[in-house]
């Protein structure tokens, strides 16, 4: 370890950060916010609020010729009342292009979150310090992948070298917006979600957008979407909108009109997926809400079940089901005025024989095993040659 002296403290910027559409700048340091100001004032929703503010596929991005890196960092853990601690949240060094060392941050503030009372509180916390040594002496890419299921506040950044932000390689950004399950829910790491692997294989740069509960076609992240520059944009409707039981076809049908019109003010002529669920078995043909077991959290689990009546679709109460038909349709719709239009059944990504082989832990999310699958369909589906989003010339 080099002698104090030679350490360089970097002022955070946002030319060395990736991935989010905002950065507050707070009293002590930099927050991460996939939404800006503008959009979160129209929403106060405490679920939102948290899932805007984890920063699934948010990195520093930099140069640096540094053996040894230390980042400050204030996280906000989540926990559940009643449920065994979850892991502290992982950061991924990324050095040149591979993973080189993973690390975490303990302490921080610790949000709680009682499902059986339906209230959350937040104890504050001290921040922590990450370090990463042993990198290659030689000028290098360095990525720092933050947690994506904590809140991170960025403090400060030093190294035994000084750093620069990573210029502009050229590669093409992929605008996506989902779920709990795009945002991360169980991978790994944050470079393990679905999307983050997806991105790795077809070689683009991701903004992920995944809004865990929050993936309800809100006319604010439209627009957050419409005025953040991408090539290819893709949007993953249905699971949020069911276990939320949010709306009926009714009022459905109009707000993914509404969303990908929003879309089209901004980006008429980019590549555009609609995405489908992927299967979820206690929401296929029943409506939601999704309200946790309570048996389950008293014996430490979390585990989560539909609660709707199925005799309700006729009335227009929404399965995952009567979702599929429908974006189907509506992309099929519009077909004929954007050709950039795509749509992706998500039972291609995930079906009956992965729930099979691979269940949902909690009955709405996939592990770290399904998630690396996942990502792998997309990816062959998605960015190899004739799908979508396929580079030009593939």
């Amino acid at each position: 370890m080099h002698a104090e002296d030679d350490w360089t403290t970097t002022p955070l910027t946002a030319d060395l950060v990736r991935g989010a559409l905002e950065l507050e700048r707070t009293e002590r340091g930099l927050l991460p916010h996939w939404l800006p100001a503008a959009a979160r004032a129209q929403c106060d929703d405490g679920q939102l609020r948290m899932a805007e503010s984890q920063p699934s596929g948010v990195r520093l991005a930099f140069r640096t010729a540094a053996t040894a890196v230390e980042l400050d960092t204030l996280p906000t853990k989540r926990a559940y009342a009643g449920v065994p601690s979850r892991p502290d949240g992982v950061y991924d060094l990324v050095v040149d292009g591979s993973l080189a060392d993973q690390g975490g941050v303990r302490g921080g503030n610790i949000l709680t979150v009682d499902m059986t009372a339906g209230t959350a509180e937040t104890a504050s916390g001290h921040g922590g310090t990450l370090r990463f040594t042993g990198l290659p002496d030689r000028m290098k890419d360095v990525e720092i992948w933050l947690p994506h299921n904590e809140t991170t506040e960025l403090l400060a950044l030093r190294t035994d070298a000084p750093v620069e932000p990573l210029p502009d390689r050229g590669r093409r950004v992929w605008l996506h917006h989902g779920s709990s399950i795009s945002q991360g829910s169980d991978a790994a790491s944050p470079t393990t979600t679905w999307p983050a692997l997806a991105a790795a294989s077809g070689g683009v740069e991701l903004v992920n957008l995944g809004l865990g509960g929050g993936a309800l076609l809100d006319p604010g992240t439209a627009r957050a979407m419409r005025d953040t520059p991408a090539d290819l944009i893709s949007v993953k409707i249905g699971i949020n909108v069911v276990n939320s039981d949010l709306m009926r076809l009714r009022a459905f049908t109009p707000a993914v009109h509404g969303f990908l019109d929003t879309l089209r003010e901004g980006h008429p002529d980019t590549p555009l997926l609609v995405v489908s669920s992927l299967l979820c078995p206690i929401h296929e043909d029943t409506p939601g809400p999704s309200l946790p077991d309570l048996e389950a959290l008293g014996e430490g689990r979390l585990r989560f079940l539909a609660m709707g009546d199925p005799a309700e679709r006729a009335a227009g109460k929404l399965t995952l089901r009567s979702i599929r038909e429908e974006l189907s349709r509506v992309v099929r719709s519009r077909a004929a005025d954007d050709p950039n239009l795509y749509y992706l059944d998500g039972l291609e990504l995930y079906g009956e024989a992965d729930a099979a082989e691979l269940p949902l832990p909690d009955e709405l999310h996939p592990d770290a095993a399904t998630h690396r699958r996942i990502g792998a369909r997309f990816a062959g589906l998605v960015f190899a040659e004739g799908g979508p989003f396929a580079a030009a010339g593939a």
